[in-house]
C-alpha cells in the first residue's frame, strides 16, 4: 500500500486533496493545527473510502514541528510517496497595523515549514520509483498585493522554490509540482474580516474546494510545473504581467484595502 501526506488536512483544499488520494487508493498521513475538524475528517475520510488515516495535530509554526512531524510519520517512511504541503494562511490589513509576531508566524507557515518538510522528505521519496511532491502557492504568487503582503509574498517564494527545486530533480524519479488556486469556496474571506464588497467578489469567482482538488491531484500525477485551476484563475495568473506593476498593485490594493474603522486582525486560514 501507498500512503500519501497533507498539511493543513482538517477542511477545506487540504481535505478536498486527501479525499481524492483516498479515492485513488492512498492511504493518509494528516497533518493540522485543528484538533477537532482533524479527527472528524479523518473519520469522515476512513468511512467512505475505507482506507487507513492517521493523524498528527501540529501547529507547523512551532520551532519543534518539523522534528516531530518527521518523527511521527518515520514508520510509513517505507510506503511514503506522496507529500502535499498544503498548510498555510494570511492575514487581511496593512503591514504597520498586524502583529510583527502574527507576520513572523505566517512565514514560518508557509515559507519554513514547506522548506523544512520539502527537505526532509525528498529523502525518504527517493526510495521509490516515481513519487511526488506538492506545493501550495496560490495565484497572488504573480503579482504584489498590498494589505495581503506577507501572505502573497510568501506565496511567491512558494512558487520560485518550487520551481527551482522541480529543475534541480528533473532527473530524479521525484515529480514537483506547484498548486496555485484563486478564490476557493472556504473560510478565507470570513478568517480575514475582510469587507463585504471583497467577500461579494471572491463569491462570484469561487471554485469548490473539491473542484480544486480533482484538477490538483490529476495536474500532480501528470507531472505538471505549475497548476492553476480555472480560466479565471489561469487569467489572473498571467495577465498581469502584461500590465505595469503600479496598475496591479492598485488594482489589488482597491480590493484589500480595510476602509472601515480599524479592527483587530483575525488569522485567514487557505485551507
Amino acid at each position: 500500500m501507498a500512503y500519501a501526506l497533507i498539511t493543513g488536512a482538517a477542511k477545506g483544499i487540504g481535505k478536498a486533496i486527501a479525499a481524492e488520494l483516498a479515492l485513488r487508493n492512498y492511504e493518509l498521513l494528516l497533518i493540522d493545527l485543528d484538533n477537532n475538524a482533524l479527527n472528524t475528517t479523518a473519520g469522515d475520510l476512513a468511512a467512505e473510502y475505507h482506507v487507513n488515516v492517521h493523524t498528527l495535530h501540529q501547529d507547523l509554526s512551532h520551532p519543534d514541528a518539523l522534528r516531530n512531524v518527521i518523527s511521527w510519520s518515520s514508520q510509513w517512511h517505507d510506503q511514503l510517496t506522496v507529500v502535499v504541503n498544503n498548510a498555510g494562511y494570511g492575514l487581511n490589513g496593512a503591514f504597520e497595523q498586524l502583529p510583527l509576531e502574527d507576520q513572523f508566524n505566517i512565514i514560518d507557515v508557509n515559507v519554513k515549514a514547506q522548506v523544512g518538510l520539502s527537505y526532509a522528505f525528498i529523502p525518504v521519496l527517493r526510495k521509490f520509483p516515481k513519487a511526488y511532491l506538492l506545493n501550495l502557492a496560490s495565484t497572488t504568487a504573480y503579482q504584489t498585493v498590498p494589505y495581503l503582503n506577507i501572505y502573497a509574498a510568501t506565496k511567491a517564494f512558494a512558487l520560485s522554490f518550487t520551481r527551482g527545486l522541480r529543475h534541480e530533480l528533473r532527473h530524479s524519479n521525484i515529480s514537483v509540482s506547484a498548486l496555485s488556486p484563486g478564490s476557493t469556496d472556504t473560510d478565507f474571506v470570513n478568517r480575514a474580516r475582510m469587507n463585504d464588497a471583497t467577500k461579494k467578489l471572491a463569491d462570484r469567482f469561487n471554485m469548490t474546494p473539491q473542484s480544486v482538488a480533482k484538477i490538483a491531484v490529476n495536474g500532480l500525477f501528470k507531472g505538471k510545473a505549475e497548476i492553476v485551476p480555472g480560466f479565471t484563475n489561469k487569467l489572473n495568473a498571467f495577465l498581469p504581467k502584461f500590465f505595469p506593476k503600479a496598475f496591479v498593485e492598485r488594482i489589488a490594493g482597491n480590493i484589500y484595502e480595510q476602509k472601515e474603522k480599524a479592527r483587530a486582525p483575525e488569522v485567514a486560514l487557505t485551507t
